[in-house]
């Protein structure tokens, strides 16, 4: 078995992965990232860059070139209500420009964005096609791992640190033996695509959820495709296949009228993919040698559409904190308790507002109750439209936004 070497090894080539490589690679560490797949054309992956997000890509002065990225913009969150009518809950575009919207860009063109900006960097590495299976350890430390490339050719690569952003089915925080605590989540999400004509428009606002009894859907807006997604309570997954794929168009016809012309478009249920939805996290994030950041540290439910955004930031306090330790060789448990002390309680103010929602929007609705947000929200938010840029500044910058280090500034 061929063994390998770099100074930081970051395992999972999502949002929080690229980012950390570019990151680590502009402080002019030697850093190398494994992705398992070959590319990163994959559905059904969340694509909402939020304000925060938006904002650091222009520190680190790929702003200009992010926005030439097939993008559309969401200017304000908006949801139903008991009657059946839309409030706007959070108004974005009463944020300070030019960070006063979500932008709406396929993850797959953003992570080729950020692993192209990267590999401008003289220290940076990305591997394809590596997927990590195992830590390789010394005594109690974690000095890197085993990797198994698509050809089959296994190998080891030792590191001073490895980064677990291997997602919420984490290889890596299994092997390390951690274990999230779970949180209760009232429903799991079937996504599909459904064709889309030039002459729809722009149609109905991409992220407002349709709902009727306990069902909801959401639809984005693709170049040429609709991608959607369908909202029921968890654990319907058996049962909705059982039904049948033309029982099925007929609940996104019931929900989503304007759909009805295409939904034989759709041939079987072999082409509904079903997202798990898990809220959870770690009490602990790092081991002596290990970091855990991203949904291997906290997988979040899509509501508020902020994980991507929470990964991210995860990625620049595990850079700001870790640079000099790492540029010393010196990088201590010390040094990655930091970064979760840093990351913790945004975290927690985050799932505890997913966990709220959940319970006044979702639970009612899929017991089939009257649902909609809290009276008083409604109240505020319609009597006192300044009110709405309490929800957006929360949702687009979160508790606690980071900024880029000033050595990833350009």
């Amino acid at each position: 078995m061929i063994t390998e070497s770099t100074g930081v090894l970051v395992c999972g080539g999502g949002p929080a992965g690229m980012m950390l490589g570019l990151l680590l690679a502009r402080a002019g560490i030697s850093v190398t990232v494994l992705e398992k797949h070959g590319d990163f054309l994959r559905d059904f992956r969340g694509d909402t860059v939020h304000p925060a997000t938006v904002r650091l890509m222009d520190e680190l002065g790929l702003g200009e070139g992010f926005r030439a990225l097939p993008q559309s913009r969401l200017g304000n969150l908006s949801l139903p209500t008991s009657d059946g009518s839309l409030v706007t809950l959070g108004d974005f575009e009463a944020l300070p420009a030019p960070y006063n919207y979500i932008a709406m860009v396929p993850q797959w063109d953003l992570l080729s964005f950020l692993a192209k900006a990267a590999g401008e960097e003289p220290g940076f590495a990305l591997r394809m096609n590596t997927e990590a299976t195992a830590l390789v350890r010394e005594g109690e430390k974690i000095v890197g791992v085993r990797y198994r490339a698509a050809d089959g050719h296994e190998g080891e690569i030792r590191a001073e640190l490895t980064v677990g952003c291997d997602g919420r089915h984490s290889t890596l925080r299994r092997d390390a033996g951690l274990v999230p605590k779970e949180f209760r989540v009232p429903f799991d999400v079937w996504w599909f695509r459904l064709p889309r004509s030039i002459h729809d428009g722009d149609g109905p606002a991409g992220v407002t959820p349709v709902g009727r009894g306990p069902e909801a859907l959401i639809s984005l807006a693709r170049d040429d495709y609709y991608q959607v997604a369908y909202f029921t309570a968890k654990g319907s997954d058996a049962r909705l296949r059982a039904e049948g794929v033309k029982r099925f168009r007929e609940r996104i016809a019931r929900l989503r009228p304007d759909f009805a012309d295409r939904v034989d478009r759709l041939a079987s249920m072999d082409e509904v993919y079903v997202l798990d939805v898990k809220l959870n996290r770690l009490k602990r994030w790092h081991l002596d040698g290990l970091l855990l950041i991203g949904d291997a540290a906290h997988a979040m439910s899509p509501a508020g559409g902020v994980g991507i955004n929470l990964a991210i930031q995860d990625a620049v306090a595990a850079a700001t904190i870790l640079a000099a330790p790492l540029r010393r060789h010196a990088v201590t448990r010390a040094d990655l308790a930091a970064v979760q002390a840093r990351r913790q309680r945004p975290t927690v103010i985050v799932q505890n507002a997913q966990r709220l929602l959940q319970r006044v929007m979702f639970e009612r609705q899929f017991a089939g109750k009257r649902s909609g947000p809290p009276r008083a929200i409604l109240f505020l938010s319609r009597v006192f439209p300044g009110f709405r840029t309490i929800p957006a500044r929360f949702v687009g910058f979160g508790p606690r936004p980071e900024h880029a280090p000033d050595y990833a500034r350009r």
